[in-house]
């Protein structure tokens, strides 16, 4: 020890690099791959939130289509008039950015911006390509510079029985801003890896994948723009992206296209990672050289022991001391860390509202469709002096708005992580409930229920229950639209224990590449869905104690429910 002290000091330098190394390798692995989880996550919550505003703003066109002053506007100086005092104070009333009527000439009749000096009042639009489409599908959907405002934004065009188009343009300068303010870089992406939507004004309407010379052309018209950007970021040789500085590396996930081809990127700055990983290389560095020089103080504490034991031993304590002071630390920064990751799973379940939202408005759009039919067959009845009939139509009518009432009693639950209430209902309630939700589809096609007992019982919430039934049933519903002869089958199976319900239909039945993620959030077959019921459906199951699951079937689809029985 006294005649190689450099050697030492050599073969500790290279254990605390070595050590260093190591330990810095597997950390930023591990804080990579957390970073990629979690801003895959994020991405998807935020492509979810996007499709949920469209889909909002999607439905004006269809609502507008029918109306009798779009109608009348082609006809009347006054009916146009009217209709652009409408679309203003509905363009206000939505959030919508401007709406407007184009006749069959491609000439717009009204707007929401009638009073502006940008008004888009008498302007031709016979070649805008969301004008086209309309005239030619019914539907056209454009993202496009407007040459008029000149602010990008997303037209929803679709024609009505006479010929004339309705307009809506959607922008998303608060959906941007929002992603700005939440960091990283988020854009959006077309099917041909067009940016459309980006919390970077700068990088839109780049291709982030070469085109060819049609597809340039195309996407140059479409955009309304003179030509493409270049690509905003360039690839590094880590695997990642730089942004803005070579030296600035962020990490790039990406979701799957949705129906319309659109696609979410989200790109994350490696700094907090490459941060982590300078420290946790310092910390094993400082350690390795700790042990080591302890080790060397042991070995000198024994061939010195009786001139330097009391020097040696307040060494070894102080030693010590720092140690646990280091421990310490890291015990509290994982402690934060682990409050840290709490408080981003409450965030995404407070977020899982937005997803949800879909749901309900679906769950209530059916008794509001209901309490129509019912109030307007009741005027009939009124009129004809059919008194006992429209007793059981209002009835049926207050039946209905207290189910509305429960769902969005059910919603308030969620919000404040209520599961529910969970105890014996009787079967045919709930069955009951969601026949009468879903009576005038039902009615289209053969629909084969057994007589349930009264008291047949389980345990589940009768909203809750009613709500995966009804979800069920409208999914076998949307399958049958096209079936020749179609026909809906529920069955009932019970022991001591259990009850199993099966619910069967003659549709196309579910497709293999479907069938394999059926259950995983956003999992969808049609281009408008969300692809979140039957995870919600399943998720109350389970509550319940129960089981949802797609059982395989020679003809159509087959789901099965199984609940625990009472008594």
């Amino acid at each position: 020890m006294r005649a190689t002290p450099p050697l030492l000091l050599v073969f500790a330098l290279l254990a605390g690099i070595l050590a260093a190394q190591a330990i810095g390798q597997n950390v930023e692995q591990r804080a990579l791959n957390r970073l990629a989880a979690d801003a895959t996550s994020d991405a998807q919550l935020r492509q979810a939130l996007m499709a949920s505003e469209i889909a909002r703003f999607r439905l004006l066109p269809l609502a507008l289509s029918d109306d009798r002053d779009v109608s009348a506007a082609a006809h009347s100086k006054d009916s146009a008039a009217r209709l652009n005092a409408k679309l203003e104070a509905m363009t206000g009333a939505t959030g919508a950015t401007v709406m407007y009527l184009i006749a069959p000439n491609g000439r717009a009749l009204a707007a929401s911006n009638w009073q502006r000096p940008s008004s888009f009042v008498g302007h031709d639009y016979h070649t805008r390509p969301y004008y086209l489409d309309a005239v030619m599908y019914g539907v056209g959907e454009q993202f496009s510079l407007g040459r008029i405002s000149h602010k990008p934004g997303l037209y929803l065009a679709r024609r009505n029985a006479a010929g004339l188009i309705v307009v809506v343009k959607l922008e998303f300068d608060r959906v941007e801003a929002q992603w700005r303010h939440a960091g990283g870089v988020t854009f959006v992406t077309d099917a041909t890896g067009v940016i459309l939507v980006t919390s970077r004004p700068d990088w839109r309407f780049a291709a982030t994948q070469p085109l060819s010379p049609q597809q340039t052309a195309t996407a140059r018209d479409r955009a309304g723009v003179g030509a493409l950007r270049a690509l905003p970021y360039h690839p590094a040789p880590d695997g990642q992206v730089t942004i803005d500085r070579p030296t600035e590396h962020y990490l790039l996930v990406s979701t799957a296209p949705d129906g319309a081809g659109w696609r979410v990127h989200l790109a994350v700055s490696t700094r907090a990672a490459a941060a982590q990983v300078r420290s946790a290389q310092i910390g094993a560095a400082v350690l390795t050289w700790g042990l080591l020089g302890l080790g060397w103080l042991v070995l000198r504490r024994i061939r010195q022991r009786r001139e330097r034991t009391a020097a040696l031993e307040s060494a070894i304590a102080e030693r010590t001391a720092e140690l646990s002071r280091e421990i310490d630390e890291r015990i509290a920064a994982e402690t934060s860390a682990a409050n840290l990751r709490e408080g981003l799973r409450q965030a995404n379940r407070l977020a899982a509202l937005g997803q949800i939202t879909a749901s309900v408005a679906h769950e209530t759009a059916q008794p509001v469709a209901a309490i129509r039919t019912y109030a307007a067959t009741a005027q009939k009845l009124l009129a004809q002096g059919a008194t006992v009939e429209v007793e059981a139509n209002l009835a049926a009518i207050t039946r209905l708005t207290e189910r509305i009432g429960e769902v969005t009693n059910e919603l308030r639950g969620f919000s404040r992580k209520s599961a529910g209430q969970t105890g014996p209902i009787a079967l045919v309630e709930a069955m009951d409930g969601a026949c009468l939700l879903l009576k005038e589809h039902l009615a289209r096609v053969t629909f084969s229920l057994p007589k349930i007992p009264v008291e047949l019982r389980v345990i589940a919430g009768r909203v809750r229950l009613e709500q995966v039934l009804v979800n069920i049933l409208q999914n076998a519903l949307d399958a049958l639209v096209d079936c020749a002869n179609p026909h809906i089958n529920v069955a009932i199976v019970t022991d001591e224990a259990t009850l199993r319900l099966t619910i069967t239909d003659n549709g196309p039945g579910i497709a293999p590449e479907v069938a394999e993620r059926l259950f995983t959030p956003f999992a969808t077959s049609r281009p408008s869905g969300l692809g979140l019921g039957l995870v919600i459906a399943q998720d109350i199951m389970v509550d319940f104690g129960g089981t949802l699951r797609a059982l395989p079937s020679h003809v159509g689809a087959c789901f099965e429910l199984q609940l625990r029985r009472v008594g």
